[in-house]
């Protein structure tokens, strides 16, 4: 690739431009040579023909006059406003008026009953002025076109490479670049800036969450891992008793259940489900006893036992249903299981305060914290926002509603059949 070559390519509004531009001259060229060769004779070439062979025919009945010959030669040059030569048919020239034609004339045979008797040669006295203004308007319509074909080129080009800059800032790390595109843009390239400023938004927010969230659970690691510390501290002092125990087996608790809960977050954003045929009963079951709570609590409604879906996240859901009305519902008056031929849902009621008025749908939002009545904080907010990825990748939804006399009903459900999911739900 020569050095022209590596010009062209190096950007592609280039690459468009000496494409155009040599379409256009291929066009000019091909449709010069079909006229030329294929078209049919212009109008005025058949008119200039005609008007050539009549003056021939009149040179030819007076050829043998020389008088009425000057004569006629004489009024055709003025006629006709150009120079004139005649020649016998030897070529010995027989006079002219005007200067003499160069090669740019028009030969007239005299013929008569298929002798030749001279030639006429008529020129255009002015040198053909025509040449030089077919010549600058050739030019000036390729100039036309050139500029048309640039302003075209970059035209089609500018929206990609503003879109290049904008995906090279955000490889970058400046996130908050954004494409701008005009209405009058094509509807493709419309689609690809909106594709990429969704991309850059959704890598925006979950590295902002990443951040919040490791800055969370760097927090709340801190509190347990400090408690124990203590109980360690205490118990080396004064030796060990069941309470020291108890103590620790809280801590770990607290802390086993924060690791769950990020662990379930990591399956889902990698898409890690495990999607399996499971009994409903066998999984509300095993979530009611690491809840610690008795079997009785659930109440099962409804036909058929078997569904498609994470063992693991399900559990995980449930758990968080019946801890969230542990912690802020005064405790678990009922899981209801309701089974059905599309769906199942579960449903935790509470006879707790209720629910904030109006912040329903803010309560399965990532980090809301709830406050308790000493307006303290609890939890990193991940619990019931992880029960609505979780239902959402199980083709279901979430809910939370007042109950009637006091109380809370928290629930989601799930589709009793759900492909294997290979994407972070959204």
């Amino acid at each position: 690739m020569g050095p022209l070559g590596r010009f062209v390519r190096v950007r592609l509004h280039r690459r468009i431009f000496a494409w155009f531009a040599g379409g256009i001259a291929a066009t000019m060229m091909l449709t010069s040579f079909v006229f030329m060769v294929l078209g049919p004779e212009p109008e005025w070439r058949q008119q200039v023909n005609r008007g050539l062979a009549w003056v021939g025919t009149q040179f030819a009945r007076q050829w043998d006059d020389p008088v009425a010959r000057k004569n006629f030669a004489k009024e055709t040059a003025e006629t006709l406003e150009m120079n004139l030569e005649l020649f016998d048919a030897s070529g010995v020239s027989l006079g002219g008026l005007g200067d003499p034609c160069g090669r740019r004339a028009y030969e007239i045979p005299v013929v008569r009953n298929g002798t030749t008797l001279g030639l006429v040669r008529v020129c255009d006295p002015h040198g053909g002025p025509h040449a030089w203004r077919f010549g600058l308007g050739f030019a000036i319509a390729i100039g036309v076109l050139w500029l048309a074909s640039g302003k075209v080129a970059r035209r089609l080009a500018r929206p990609l490479d503003d879109l290049t800059q904008v995906v090279k800032r955000i490889g970058t790390g400046d996130l908050s670049a954004r494409a701008e595109l005009s209405c009058h843009e094509p509807d493709e390239l419309g689609v690809v800036a909106d594709a990429v400023n969704d991309m850059a938004t959704r890598i925006e927010k979950q590295l902002a969450d990443q951040r919040e969230l490791l800055a969370a659970v760097s927090h709340e690691l801190r509190t347990p891992l400090a408690r124990m510390r203590i109980v360690s501290e205490i118990a080396r002092d004064t030796g060990a008793t069941p309470k020291t125990y108890d103590d620790l087996d809280r801590e770990v608790e607290d802390m086993d259940a924060l690791v769950g809960q990020l662990l379930a977050s990591s399956r889902l954003d990698f898409g890690v489900l495990t999607m399996r045929e499971l009994s409903v009963r066998d999984v509300v079951t095993r979530a009611v006893e690491r809840a610690g709570l008795q079997p009785t609590v659930a109440q099962i409604e409804g036909d058929g036992d078997r569904l498609t879906g994470d063992a693991t996240l399900l559990q995980r859901a449930i758990a968080n249903l019946l801890d969230n009305a542990k912690k802020h519902g005064t405790g678990v008056e009922t899981l209801r299981v309701v089974i059905r031929p599309e769906k199942v849902s579960f449903d935790v009621l509470d006879r707790g305060p209720g629910l904030p008025e109006g912040g329903e749908a803010a309560l399965f939002q990532k980090f809301q914290r709830k406050t308790d009545e000493n307006g303290t904080s609890e939890g990193l907010g991940l619990g019931l926002a992880l029960v609505k990825r979780i239902a959402q990748a199980h083709g279901g939804t979430v809910w939370a509603r007042q109950r009637d006399g006091g109380g809370a009903v928290f629930g989601f459900d799930v589709a009793m059949k759900v492909a294997d999911q290979s994407k972070n739900p959204t």
